[in-house]
């Protein structure tokens, strides 16, 4: 409810309670709850729809979506994917068909596309000038070398292009072993992207929770001793920190030009400057609210109520 105080009266906006839907693949995570809770705090009303059981009718006239009993998913007005790498192909699919129905979604298909992609959100910031650790791929075996050699040798990353939470990230610290690991992922028919090590952020980035155009959240992770990776899901302990002025600026642009209402943007202070290291487009909420102590999941479900057209 919104009150606006005038010299003639009070005039009261009250928001119309929502259909909200959760899509996802798994249930029980911390970040489904708090969203829940928040949501039907507020007074709407909340679905955790999993999405590996949903099947779609595609046609021109009535699109549909049903549940696995084979009834129809109508009447929402706005979804909340949290669509897990796993699923990527068949989560998209139906997070499209809602957006055909006309149904407001926090971060749209293209956008959970482009952020998956590893390879293609690391382009997409390098078209718009925004600094990143020098990266490369390649595909055929005799360009291994000479892609070792553009990036300055090792230490090197070489990282799956849709892995996920620190995940198919392998720290290669000779060139040697940067050849082998590069060479046994292409042999599996992988996808892969190598990456400048940052040697002075080793074990510690920043980790900015970006809803519209603001930063709710930040943190910093620190993963454990003689791990490299500073994911939350591995161990790394997370406290609260206070980023710069240029931080808080790159994080809003990373996001916007990636097309996405809510981002987890991960940024590496090294010594040339900070650099965003990727975007998540279904950041976890357990860390960042457990560090931070504020409550991300209610300004997610209050970027939903400025946005959806049927709100009052």
């Amino acid at each position: 409810m919104l009150i606006f105080l005038t010299n003639l009266s009070i005039i009261i906006l009250t928001y119309k309670a929502v259909k909200i839907g959760l899509l996802v693949s798994e249930k029980g995570l911390y970040s489904h709850k708090r969203l829940k809770e928040e949501a039907e705090k507020k007074g709407h009303k909340f679905r955790i729809i999993n999405l590996t059981e949903c099947f779609v009718n595609i046609t021109n006239d009535t699109p549909t979506i049903y549940d696995k009993n084979g009834k129809p998913i109508r009447d929402l007005d706005a979804v909340i994917p949290r669509i897990e790498p796993s699923i990527t192909f068949y989560g998209t699919a139906i997070l499209r068909q809602f957006e055909m129905l006309g149904v407001y979604s926090l971060n749209s298909s293209v956008a959970v596309l482009n952020a998956r992609d590893k390879l293609k959100s690391l382009q997409i910031l390098a078209k718009n000038d925004i600094p990143m650790p020098s990266t490369g791929i390649a595909n055929s075996p005799t360009t291994i070398d000479a892609i070792i050699k553009s990036l300055g040798g090792a230490p090197l990353i070489i990282k799956l292009v849709e892995g996920t939470e620190g995940e198919g990230v392998v720290l290669a610290e000779t060139d040697s072993a940067a050849k082998s690991v590069i060479s046994a992922f292409k042999q599996l028919h992988a996808n892969v992207i190598v990456q400048e090590f940052i040697k002075e952020s080793s074990g510690r980035d920043l980790r900015c929770f970006v809803v519209g155009n603001k930063v709710v959240a930040s943190m910093e992770r620190i993963a454990n001793e003689g791990e490299y990776r500073a994911n939350y899901h591995l161990g790394a302990i997370v406290q609260p920190v206070t980023i710069t002025k240029e931080e808080r600026a790159m994080a809003i642009k990373a996001s916007k030009v990636m097309g996405m209402d809510v981002a987890g943007v991960d940024i590496l202070r090294s010594n040339r400057g900070s650099l965003i290291l990727e975007i998540n487009s279904s950041p976890g909420l357990e860390g960042i609210e457990k560090a931070t102590k504020k409550n991300v999941a209610g300004f997610m479900i209050e970027y939903i109520e400025r946005n959806i057209k049927n709100l009052s």
